[in-house]
C-alpha cells in the first residue's frame, strides 16, 4: 500500500467485517465530532485517493478515510444490492461506532456521495460534502423527475460493466495499452484532459484493490426484453445504484437538515447530463446500436436531478452551497484541491464565508498547517 507522509493505515474490527481505514499521524482520538471529518471514496477506488486531501487539511481536525467493503483493505464481503447502498452505509456506521465517533462531517465522492446521503437518512450527521455524487435517483434508467423508465431497470446495473475492464482489474493491469485498462479509464473518466500528477501510480493501485469476487464489482445482471437487452441484478456494486433499489431523494425531508456542499466539475465524464457511462446517452450518440429514441430511453440528466433535489432541500429550509468548477472532471479533490478544501472547510464551519464586498485590508493566506 502506497502511503503518503503522515498517513497511516489500520484495520478496525466491526461486528460484521474488518474495515480498513486511513488516519493521519498525530490526530487526537479525543477530537470532538464537530472537528471530525470522514471521507468516503467512490466506485473502483479506495481510501488511497484521499491522501492529498488528508495531508492538506488543518492539523486540529481529525480526518479518517474509510474503505468500503470490497475495496482497499476492507474485507470482500458480498453486497446485497436490493438494499441499495445500505450495506456500505451500515459498514460506515459500524466503523464509526467502533471508533467511538457518534457523528461527524461526512464527505462522499461519486458512489460515496450516495453512501453518505443514505447515511444521513439513517443517522445524524453534522454536514455533507458531496463531490460529483451519484444522482439521488441512482445511475441510469430514470427521467428527470426520478421516475423509472422500465420495470426492470433495463440498461443499468452489473450487466453494463465492460468485461475487458473487469478482466484487467483481475489481472492487475497497470499499463495504458488499451482504453479499458484502469490507468486509461482513470485518465479518460476520473479526471479531465490536462490533469497531471506524480501520484498516478497510487491512484491506479487504489483502483486495483477493487474486488471482483461474486457479490462485489460489478455484480450480476438479468436478461431483458427492453433495449439494450439486459437489466439490473440483485448483488454487487453496480446494482446498488439502480433505481429499483436506490433513491435518496428523501434527504429533502430531513429534520434537522445538515448543511450541504455540492462540488462538481463541468467536464465530468461520469456524472453528467451527457454521461459517457450512461447506456442511453451512448445509444443516442450511436455508439450502442438499436437505441429506441429519447421517448423510450432518454439520457439521464444526472446533474439536473441533483440540482432539483438540492433546490428542494434548500426550499425546505436546508443550507446548500453549489461549487461548479469549470473544466474540472470527476475528481475535484485531485484536480482543484484548493477549491475543494475551501468548500469543505466552509461547510463544516471551520472558515467563514468571505465578506461581500471584501473589507479594505491586507490579504490573509490560510496555510494548510494552520
Amino acid at each position: 500500500m502506497s502511503l503518503f507522509d503522515g498517513i497511516r493505515s489500520r484495520i478496525v474490527e466491526t461486528p460484521d467485517l474488518n474495515v480498513g481505514i486511513l488516519e493521519r499521524e498525530g490526530d487526537d482520538p479525543a477530537t470532538p465530532p464537530d472537528r471530525t471529518v470522514v471521507l468516503i471514496h467512490g466506485n473502483v477506488s479506495s481510501s488511497l485517493f484521499w491522501q492529498e486531501v488528508m495531508q492538506d487539511l488543518p492539523s486540529d481536525l481529525r480526518v479518517i478515510a474509510i474503505d468500503l467493503r470490497g475495496f482497499g483493505a476492507t474485507e470482500h464481503a458480498p453486497v446485497d444490492a436490493t438494499r441499495g447502498v445500505r450495506d456500505f452505509s451500515d459498514d460506515v456506521f459500524a466503523t464509526l461506532e467502533a471508533l467511538g465517533i457518534p457523528t461527524a462531517h461526512l464527505v462522499g465522492w461519486s458512489m460515496g456521495g450516495g453512501v453518505v446521503m443514505q447515511y444521513a437518512l439513517d443517522h445524524p450527521v453534522l454536514s455533507l460534502t458531496l463531490q460529483s455524487p451519484v444522482s439521488p435517483y441512482g445511475f441510469g434508467g430514470t427521467r428527470r423527475d426520478g421516475t423509472r423508465l422500465t420495470d426492470d431497470d433495463a440498461g443499468t446495473g452489473g450487466g453494463g460493466a465492460n468485461p475487458d475492464f473487469v478482466q484487467r482489474l483481475i489481472d492487475r493491469d497497470t499499463t495504458a495499452d488499451a482504453p479499458t485498462s484502469p490507468r486509461s479509464v482513470f485518465r479518460s473518466g476520473y479526471v479531465a484532459a490536462g490533469y497531471t500528477t506524480d501520484h498516478e501510480d497510487t491512484w491506479v493501485e487504489s483502483m486495483l484493490t477493487t474486488s471482483t469476487a461474486t457479490g462485489n464489482y460489478p455484480g450480476d445482471g438479468a436478461a431483458s426484453a427492453n433495449w439494450p437487452g439486459f437489466a439490473a441484478g440483485t448483488i454487487g456494486v453496480l446494482n446498488t445504484m439502480t433505481p429499483r433499489y436506490f433513491d435518496v431523494s428523501g434527504i429533502v425531508e430531513l429534520d434537522p437538515k445538515p448543511p450541504i456542499a455540492w462540488i462538481h466539475g463541468t467536464a465530468d465524464a461520469i456524472v453528467s447530463d451527457t454521461s459517457f457511462y450512461d447506456l442511453n446517452y451512448l445509444g443516442q450518440l450511436g455508439i450502442v446500436p438499436g437505441w429506441p429514441g429519447a421517448d423510450v430511453a432518454p439520457a439521464q440528466e444526472m446533474v439536473a436531478q441533483t440540482r432539483d433535489v438540492l433546490d428542494a432541500y434548500a426550499a425546505a429550509g436546508g443550507e446548500v452551497t453549489e461549487v461548479a468548477l469549470e473544466g474540472v472532471g470527476h475528481s475535484a479533490h485531485l484536480e482543484a484541491p484548493a477549491e475543494f478544501r475551501h468548500a469543505l472547510l466552509s461547510v463544516i464551519g471551520y472558515v467563514g464565508a468571505p465578506a461581500d464586498p471584501a473589507p479594505p485590508t491586507e490579504t490573509i493566506i490560510l496555510k494548510s498547517a494552520d
